[in-house]
């Protein structure tokens, strides 16, 4: 019995020890986060073509899929033949004008009919254009959340790609540290498999503490206080999202207490004999 209470105690001297020792140390536990930009179409319809798959490297303007056109065709002719209709009506409005057998009001309302007409073509050749969603970035393509063959809500993702520069490094660090931390201060990490030197920039501190106590910052419990910080890797291409790595800070020193102002007391003066 006096075995185990013995070998207990050791345990927790060493890890009061390790906490004590941890408690000046820069180093803090992260992990890579990234920015990932989705794309989706602008109106409901059916894949054709899925002409991408996960882990894929993509370009700026590469062709991602492909949707089914019919309803956006319908429009197209539509809007053509209404040009064309209202645009024969303008031309004769224009010459009976011209010949003093118009009057400027019939020319004024035809203008303004083709005129519609050539803002509506515009508008289903757009809407045809978009159904060929090209990607918007250069990056790796990280998920596909649908087949060829599926129909894909408005505005609901069909495919996520992360731009090497959406590449962060998250941590936090206590309170105590937070104000000696600014934007662009250096940093250094690494990580399992990472190039040894691996550097960035904080790019972010958040204003909002977490993990914080529920009722009262007693100064007891002020050691609590977490901050979210985000720095910017200077070469992201190494890293993936969610691997864990060791960040060290270099915070600025602790501002020396500026000394009181002194004060010159004299001495009060006794009355001379009379």
């Amino acid at each position: 019995m006096t075995t185990r209470w013995f070998a207990a105690a050791c345990a927790g001297l060493c890890l009061l020890v390790s906490a004590c020792s941890n408690s000046d140390n820069n180093v803090f536990q992260g992990w890579i986060e990234g920015d990932f930009i989705f794309v989706s179409p602008d109106e409901q319809g059916r894949i054709e073509q899925m002409l991408v798959r996960q882990g894929d490297a993509v370009k700026t303007g590469q062709l991602l899929f492909v949707l089914d056109e019919d309803l956006q065709q319908a429009d197209l002719g539509v809007a053509q033949a209404t040009l064309a209709n209202t645009k024969q009506a303008f031309e004769r409005a224009q010459q009976l004008l011209q010949s003093k057998a118009g009057t400027q009001k019939d020319f004024d309302v035809t203008q303004a009919l083709y005129r519609e007409a050539q803002a509506r073509l515009a508008a289903a050749q757009t809407r045809l254009a978009r159904r060929r969603l090209l990607s918007p970035v250069t990056g790796l393509v990280q998920q596909v959340y649908y087949r060829a063959g599926e129909t894909v809500p408005a505005s609901r993702p069909i495919v996520s790609i992360l731009p090497p520069g959406n590449l962060k490094v998250r941590f936090y660090v206590p309170e105590l540290m937070v104000a000696r931390l600014a934007i662009d201060d250096p940093i250094k990490f690494g990580c399992d498999g990472c190039p040894p030197g691996m550097t960035g920039k904080i790019s972010f501190i958040s204003q909002y503490a977490e993990y914080t106590p529920p009722v009262i910052y007693s100064q007891q419990e002020r050691h609590k206080l977490l901050y979210l910080i985000e720095a910017l890797p200077s070469d992201p291409s190494a890293l993936r999202v969610g691997q864990p790595v060791d960040v060290t800070v270099t915070p600025k020193p602790h501002p020396e207490p500026t000394p009181a102002a002194k004060t010159d007391i004299k001495p009060e003066s006794k009355p001379g004999p009379k």
